[in-house]
């Protein structure tokens, strides 16, 4: 237990039979249960985990029959743990880079200050920058200012880490059947959190690499459907949020601010469509685009703002 609370580790391990004993070696005491998921691994890693679990008996293997994403991973060591009415449930990725010195500065915040959801931040260490690979340190960057829009936590960044802690009253609350699978899990979490009005706080961690780990961490294949995810999910964040369950003017602002930044796009391609094909620029034309423009912008910048007001408390 920490503090008083049970805490269980959820492991997802896809591929991870040469570093998942050093992610299980190194659990701190105080860990009640390490639930491992085996994501169909096509190496040793269940037999890896079965012989752990024989050496350590807080260790529970439980194996996917179809390979489902990292995401799928943690929902299917959430549930267990949710089922389990366990108080806390942290992950730590069977790759090994996610350091157990760290975890009980995460643990701190839901134990004892009413956090929902505690989440590590590489991005903030000081050698974050030379310790991550580039391509990953950027593309996170990206992907971390799109999910501030889209989840209405603007104080958090380093969206793409695994290294959390969740509490007991989050994990009942979010419908972890819908959770987006892979790579885009986290984010998708962190808009379900906040339409259930969650505390999240962001935990300095120190970031750690090449220590054998294999990323399958690919940007071509990974920030477009993650950027499209995080559209879509505003929209329903703002739908869910502020429609449905709290009628709130801000979703007009911001509707209304895309309306016409959609409508001012039309004016634009009317303008190149005239000054190509009959060297014209009309004034009302661009007049009317400036206008728009304008207006779209101030109206989504205001519900943007009336946004990060109400969500302000939720750190």
């Amino acid at each position: 237990m920490y503090k008083g609370k049970t805490l269980a580790v959820v492991v997802p391990a896809f591929n991870e039979e040469k570093l998942l004993a050093r992610t299980v070696g190194t659990m701190p005491d105080f860990v009640d249960k390490i639930v491992v998921v085996d994501d169909k691994s096509t190496d040793g890693t269940a037999a890896e985990a079965h012989r752990l679990a024989a050496a350590d008996p807080r260790v529970l293997l439980i194996s996917h029959s179809v390979n489902q994403g990292v995401g799928g991973a943690i929902a299917t060591g959430y549930k267990w743990v949710r089922d389990e009415g366990m108080d806390m449930a942290a992950v730590m990725a069977g790759d090994g880079q996610m350091d157990p010195e760290d975890l009980p500065k995460l643990c701190d915040p839901v134990a004892a200050e009413g956090v929902d959801y505690a989440k590590g931040n590489r991005l903030v260490h000081g050698e974050a920058y030379k310790a991550m690979p580039r391509v990953r340190f950027f593309g996170n960057a990206a992907l971390s200012f799109l999910t501030k829009f889209s989840s209405g936590y603007w104080h958090v960044a380093d969206s793409q880490t695994g290294y959390t802690v969740i509490s007991k009253r989050a994990l009942a609350a979010v419908d972890w059947d819908g959770m987006y699978k892979r790579y885009g899990q986290p984010n998708d979490l962190l808009v379900r959190l906040n339409v259930e009005d969650m505390r999240v706080r962001d935990v300095p961690v120190r970031p750690v690499y090449n220590i054998g780990e294999k990323s399958g961490f690919k940007p071509r294949q990974v920030l477009w459907p993650i950027s499209r995810l995080l559209i879509r999910m505003y929209m329903w964040r703002l739908w869910k949020k502020y429609v449905i369950r709290d009628a709130h003017p801000l979703f007009l602002f911001i509707l209304t601010g895309l309306f016409l930044f959609g409508l001012g796009f039309m004016f634009l391609l009317r303008l190149i469509y005239l000054f190509v094909s009959q060297g014209q620029m009309p004034e009302i034309t661009l007049i009317v685009f400036l206008f728009t423009v304008f207006l779209g912008l101030q109206s989504f910048l205001f519900g943007v703002w009336m946004d990060m007001d109400r969500n302000k408390e939720l750190r």
